[in-house]
């Protein structure tokens, strides 16, 4: 690490917190269903996706090329603008992360680095082919493909469990479910830990430490490979409890539907270079699985709410890492100004979280959000499941000691 500047080692740091906020930004993608369906308990479920999270940062540097090499004109890039880029992405991420909204933390960062690179350099210094080949395309497939696959999934799932043994039955998605929610953090660690890497291998090279075309060091991957578990540690149980609770009703073989059409779609793209945002493909999968169980339905008040997160995520963080990087401009005190705003709202939106703490003791204990008038005419003419209730393969499940209801176990995402 001999020869970084003071600029670029705050370029660093900022970056793996970037990183350490996606890691709790995004646990709900793994772990929302597992948490919720009582699988796994919520500090086991967060434990393991932040070890698999760290193993998934070794298994490709695919994406961190996409990023590093391919979105923008590496020659034309300053440490300040992705430093700027990162001002972006982060306060983004604390914004919906405090009102628990799903949103992509990997637009995040590619919306900050777009806009801070348009404010530096122009437009032409953004590779507009690759930003659509390999990040909006994907963003529209990637909740459409995974929907699909899971819809089709849960289905044969269905069809294929007709005869099974309720309780063994029952046993056996929830072992399923587990697995496939490994799947998913280790897809996840893939994917989004080799983002960071990328911006911050991006950062050298515009430094002047790292020549250009070069794949991110062995430090730079573990370093961010950490940060994001870490952050999967912490557990970000906002967005846990709005995945958990607010999407549709989901049963262990929708989740582990669900879970895996993630998982898939997920590490194809990472193996691509894609660099898709794994809470779309999540959302997508789950909303999927929730129209195939017959008599299912999505609460559409609470999807359309993410719709428009996810459409303002590019842009509003294209916005801050513009103004960003126009103050940093000024100079060193310019650059000090935007780090003191940084740190400041960091804190704003931290002390106004503790309002209303949650946890991994409170993460569903929750009211359940009203239907919205589609899901209540849906749910209206939608005939009931067919089959006995002996074919609901979560009256198998064990009691949970926090929950007093008498109907069968089933869980909210």
């Amino acid at each position: 690490m001999e020869g970084i500047s003071l600029i670029l080692a705050i370029v660093v740091v900022t970056a793996l917190a970037f990183d350490f906020t996606n890691g709790f930004h995004d646990t709900a993608n793994a772990m929302a269903t597992t948490i919720s369906t009582g699988a796994l308990r919520p500090k086991v479920a967060v434990a393991m996706s932040a070890v698999l999270n760290l193993v998934g940062a070794f298994l490709s540097v695919e994406v961190a090329n996409t990023i590093s090499k391919g979105l923008v004109d590496e020659s034309g890039i300053r440490p300040e603008v992705i430093f700027a880029a990162l001002v972006g992405a982060i306060l983004w991420n604390l914004l919906t992360w405090l009102v628990g909204l799903p949103s992509s933390s990997s637009h995040a960062l590619m919306g900050g680095l777009v806009g801070a690179t348009v404010a530096s350099a122009g437009v032409g210094a953004v590779h507009g082919d690759v930003l659509v080949t390999k990040v909006l395309i994907p963003a529209v497939a990637a909740p459409l493909v995974a929907g699909v696959a899971a819809m089709i999934g849960t289905r044969l799932t269905y069809r294929l469990g007709r005869k099974a043994d309720g309780e063994a039955a029952a046993k056996g998605y929830r072992a399923g479910q587990i697995a496939s929610a490994g799947l998913v953090s280790l897809a996840h660690g893939t994917n989004d830990a080799q983002k960071t890497m990328g911006v911050i291998t991006l950062a050298l090279v515009a430094g002047g430490t790292l020549a250009p075309d070069s794949d991110p060091p062995l430090w730079v991957v573990l370093s961010a490979g950490v940060a994001i578990a870490l952050g999967t540690y912490l557990g970000g149980w906002r967005i846990i409890r709005t995945m958990g609770k607010g999407l549709t009703d989901l049963r262990p073989q929708q989740g582990f539907a669900a879970q895996t059409s993630a998982a898939t779609v997920i590490l194809a793209s990472s193996h691509l270079g894609f660099s898709l945002s794994t809470t779309h493909s999540v959302s997508g999968a789950v909303m999927g699985a929730g129209l195939g169980r017959k008599g299912g339905v999505v609460r559409w008040s609470t999807a359309t709410r993410m719709f428009v997160a996810w459409g303002l995520t590019l842009p509003a963080a294209a916005l801050v890492g513009a103004v960003a990087e126009w103050v940093t401009g000024f100079g060193a005190w310019g650059t000090a100004a935007v780090a003191v705003f940084l740190v400041a709202s960091s804190a704003a939106i931290w002390k106004l979280s503790r309002r209303e703490v949650v946890d991994h003791t409170n993460v569903n204990d929750t009211d359940e959000e009203p239907a919205g008038v589609v899901t209540t005419a849906m749910a209206a003419v939608t005939p009931p499941p067919a089959g006995p209730p002996a074919d609901d393969l979560t009256a198998a499940l064990p009691a949970q000691k926090t929950t007093a209801e008498p109907a069968p176990s089933q869980a909210t995402v």
